[in-house]
């Protein structure tokens, strides 16, 4: 695979142009790379405010009617609704998990089958977190199993 970069002036608009023989899987996921690297949410946290990559989010959680987004070793009040967070971060690796709980797949080390028919999901930094009965299929899917 050729990679090519060209500096351009000041006054174009910075573009990024993949030239493929296929549009495949791996093809998909260097483009929602790249997407996923320009966006960000605003957390809090003691009074001040960062700018936190999508990318970096293991989850994000509704508990009390506020919703929090949580990293490796951080968590952080986020003031977006959580379906204001789905919308946003539904083309980046992200899915709903269950009412509460927006999980990030590319975060997950594994995941095995619970009760009921629910799924639990082992992170990276091995937090566990629940996905519901309705939401495995989506999960599924997105793992091609």
């Amino acid at each position: 695979m050729k990679i090519s970069v060209e500096e351009i002036n000041k006054e174009l608009e910075e573009e990024i142009l993949i030239r493929c023989h296929e549009v495949d899987d791996e093809i998909y996921e260097i483009v929602n790379k790249l997407k996923t690297e320009d966006q960000f949410v605003l957390g809090y946290q003691h009074d001040k405010v960062h700018r936190i990559k999508l990318s970096d989010i293991y989850y994000f959680e509704a508990v009390d009617g506020k919703v929090f987004s949580y990293c490796k070793d951080h968590v952080f009040e986020v003031k977006q609704k959580l379906y204001e967070l789905e919308e946003l971060s539904k083309n980046n690796n992200c899915f709903r998990a269950s009412k509460s709980t927006i999980l990030n797949i590319k975060k997950i080390s594994s995941i095995y089958p619970s009760i009921s028919g629910r799924f639990e999901a082992v992170l990276d930094n091995g937090e566990r977190a629940v996905v519901s009965r309705q939401y495995v299929p989506v999960l599924k899917k997105m793992l091609g199993l």
